[in-house]
């Protein structure tokens, strides 16, 4: 038996799916909360472990929480095919961000059951735990440990706002494993994900075949000044740590700018302390983001951008510390998935160009320890991380397509 491209997953089932998913921990207006280590994350978790269990595949859980659901091959040898994303959303995410790799990796496997083909290579479906660093951060932490970027004692003694750590609430939830995180080898690994950005829509692509993604620069500023009375403080005399903050995000603004078009650059949290309407903020801590996939312009925002933002503090009388709160360099994907996944859509008739990826994805850190690649979908206006996030049935059901392709070819069907 070979690969054919009447050989599709089934859209019904997948969209079904990802609404059923998108139950658990709903947003206010239509998206998702399901922030990592939560109660609504064990939730779903175990929802996704029924459809696996359903589907004849045996789990195992490291000690960073990260699942994997294994369909055997007739190799007992073979080095599995993985695919897979992840199911934490944003405090105000939408249905599709991670959570449609994560099912579309499950919709492999029904599809296959469907039509009862055995493949050499296992595949095994994955749920990466905190991809989206928003509760603990950085981002992609328990892939990061997995592929030896991170240190798992310091992984587990991330805080949250509210001083709990990473490690007790994932034993808390009780997603705690046992298997040494990192132990696994891959013959590949494969992630599908919505865009994230408007490209694809507006060129009316089916696909994008991710060959490269951006390198990432987190760097958290905490702010010290002196809190004082709005009203009754002379401007001369006060250490604004606010006002810190204003200047310093305009400052990522003029470097993003200045690194056009290959760069892009923003300040997306922060907290103000005391936050009271009639307090001048004596501390303010923030991060600033920095991506490109150019290597020399990433170093170069980063340099620029501690020395002037150290400058600006001087120049206000308040003090500033700078800590790298999360990074990756740019990434180049394995040929040989790339292909496998360009080939794909092809093979299916569907329309499709190569894209970068903007945002980081947990294949970033896997590409360091195993061939991997990435295929996305359009998304609505380009927009993500947002509860107005939105897709297609037509187009989650063809980067599901493209991903079958990817992966059973990879896995390598048994005659």
């Amino acid at each position: 038996m070979t690969l054919t491209g009447n050989m599709r997953i089934d859209g019904d089932r997948l969209w079904d799916s990802l609404m059923e998913m998108a139950k658990i921990g709903p947003g206010l207006r239509g998206g998702n909360n399901r922030q990592t280590l939560t109660d609504e994350d064990g939730e779903g978790r175990q929802l996704f472990k029924s459809w696996c269990d359903a589907a004849g595949l045996t789990m195992g859980i490291d000690e960073m929480g990260n699942m994997f659901h294994r369909r055997e091959g007739t190799d007992p040898d073979a080095l599995p095919v993985y695919v897979g994303s992840h199911l934490d959303t944003q405090p105000t995410g939408g249905k599709y961000d991670g959570v449609l790799g994560v099912l579309g990796g499950l919709e492999i496997i029904r599809t296959l059951n469907d039509l009862g083909i055995k493949t050499k290579h296992p595949i095994v479906v994955t749920n990466w735990t905190n991809e989206e660093g928003t509760r603990f951060a950085p981002a992609m932490l328990a892939s990061g440990v997995f592929a030896g970027v991170h240190d798992q004692d310091w992984a587990y003694e991330r805080k949250d706002a509210k001083g709990k750590s990473f490690g007790d609430e994932l034993a808390r939830i009780g997603w705690k494993g046992e298997e040494k995180v990192g132990a696994r080898k891959m013959k590949a690994f494969f992630e599908l994900h919505i865009e994230q950005g408007p490209i694809l829509e507006a060129e009316n692509r089916d696909i994008g075949v991710v060959t490269h993604g951006q390198g990432l620069w987190w760097l958290q500023v905490t702010l010290t000044g002196k809190d004082a009375h709005t009203g009754s403080t002379p401007m001369k005399m006060r250490r604004n740590a606010g006002l810190g903050m204003a200047k310093i995000t305009q400052l990522v603004h003029e470097i993003a700018m200045a690194h056009q078009p290959a760069a892009v650059g923003a300040v997306g949290h922060c907290d103000v302390y005391p936050n009271s309407r009639n307090v001048i903020p004596g501390k303010v801590v923030f991060t600033a983001d920095f991506r490109s996939p150019d290597q020399a312009t990433l170093d170069a925002m980063k340099a620029r951008f501690e020395k002037e933002a150290r400058a600006i503090a001087e120049d206000l009388g308040i003090g500033i510390e700078i800590e790298e709160a999360g990074h990756f360099d740019p990434v180049t994907f394995d040929e040989g998935c790339v292909t496998a996944v360009r080939n794909a859509a092809d093979r299916l008739g569907y329309s499709h160009r190569d894209i970068v990826s903007g945002a980081g994805h947990d294949a970033c850190w896997i590409n360091r320890v195993a061939p991997t690649s990435m295929v996305m979908c359009p998304c609505v206006d380009g927009l993500s991380h947002n509860e107005d996030e939105d897709i297609t049935k037509e187009w989650a059901k063809a980067g599901a397509d493209v991903l079958f392709h990817a992966v059973v070819e990879t896995a390598e069907i048994v005659e």
